[in-house]
């Protein structure tokens, strides 16, 4: 199969790396808004690179990775599905939900397929927590604690059009509390900190944040996300439970220090960002890509998945405006999805 590649900055060159590599497809087309990238990138895969989006539909492919910024999203997912093309997306869908929910609308309008790209879904650690919950070792669970913590900010342009640190960030850990509980968030109660580096407050954003959630057995959970943890990056979920506990992302890499005599020694090279932490779980989500394309499974995280991440993310930002409470009732797109 040929794939077009819309996008090849970071997380698009791994992705291309990753598809040139697979067995199952026979070649890429590349494109970016800075072309020379593209070109570049082609060159060094033996790949083929296309001037523009609009070469990617005419010259023909039989699906689609969307790895652009994020406000370019929604509009592809919508031109890819009028093509009647596959598509694999990058989080989120978009930046707001009628945006979100009129590229949904398209593709299930067309009757094509939309992945989306929450690669937490295809890591061991978290797949391990999965299964331990759903096979009911842990008991009844009664606490989860979800950690994002980038080891430093992202550059200062990026601020005002990431969605803000809810949005950006703690969407992961929002989509992977329902997908390892296989419950819904009910209500969120949100706080974030600007108190960091002056670029934060300037892009309304804020540095540091933290969100109680009632999930619908009630659970509850905790979330927190940092862009300013000089350890290194630290992204875990501890689920405890009336029979066990257990914890995703404790290994030797974990950049935490115990303060007790006999604890675990400081990480000698501690995660330094998503893409090293990541890096097999975003190969695994492509392959699975090509398999949902070669009609071989199910799609595992299809467009009203993204949406009630989003939803849950929108809480958070209302929640902190407002200083109080929100229900997810309150937050529009809900009806008709569930954790799976």
């Amino acid at each position: 199969m040929r794939i077009g590649v819309i996008g090849t900055g970071r997380l698009g060159t791994i992705h291309a790396n990753t598809l040139s590599r697979h067995r199952e497809v026979g070649s890429l087309i590349l494109t970016d808004t800075e072309p020379a990238r593209a070109q570049e990138l082609a060159l060094r895969l033996g790949e083929t690179a296309a001037p523009g989006v609009d070469e990617i539909f005419k010259w023909g492919v039989d699906a689609v990775v969307i790895t652009t910024a994020t406000q370019a999203h929604a509009d592809l997912i919508g031109r890819a599905a009028r093509s009647g093309l596959p598509v694999f997306c990058e989080k989120p869908i978009a930046l707001d939900l009628p945006g979100t929910l009129q590229a949904i609308a398209e593709v299930e309008a067309a009757g094509t397929i939309l992945q989306m790209g929450f690669q937490r879904r295809f890591d061991t650690g978290y797949t391990g927590a999965r299964d331990a919950v759903l096979s009911g070792r842990l008991g009844r669970l009664h606490t989860v604690r979800a950690i994002t913590s980038d080891q430093a900010p992202p550059p200062a342009a990026w601020l005002p059009v990431s969605g803000g640190l809810y949005r950006d960030a703690l969407i992961h850990d929002f989509d992977a509390l329902r997908w390892v509980t296989g419950h819904e968030v009910v209500d969120v109660y949100a706080a974030g900190s600007d108190a960091g580096p002056a670029m934060f407050r300037e892009a309304g954003d804020v540095d540091t944040a933290a969100v109680l959630l009632t999930l619908d057995d009630g659970t509850l959970a905790t979330a927190t996300a940092t862009r300013l943890n000089g350890a290194g990056y630290d992204v875990r979920m501890e689920l405890a439970g009336e029979r066990d506990q257990i914890v995703v992302g404790l290994d030797d890499r974990t950049p935490i220090a115990s303060t007790e005599p006999t604890g675990p020694p400081a990480a000698d090279k501690p995660w330094p960002g998503f893409l090293e932490r990541f890096a097999p779980a975003y190969e695994a989500e492509l392959a699975a890509f090509v398999e949902v394309i070669r009609g071989e499974r199910p799609n595992p995280c299809d467009g009203r998945e993204a949406l009630q991440a989003l939803r849950i993310a929108e809480a958070c930002e209302l929640s902190r405006r407002e200083r109080r409470p929100v229900r997810l009732a309150e937050i529009p797109g809900g009806a008709g999805t569930t954790a799976g």
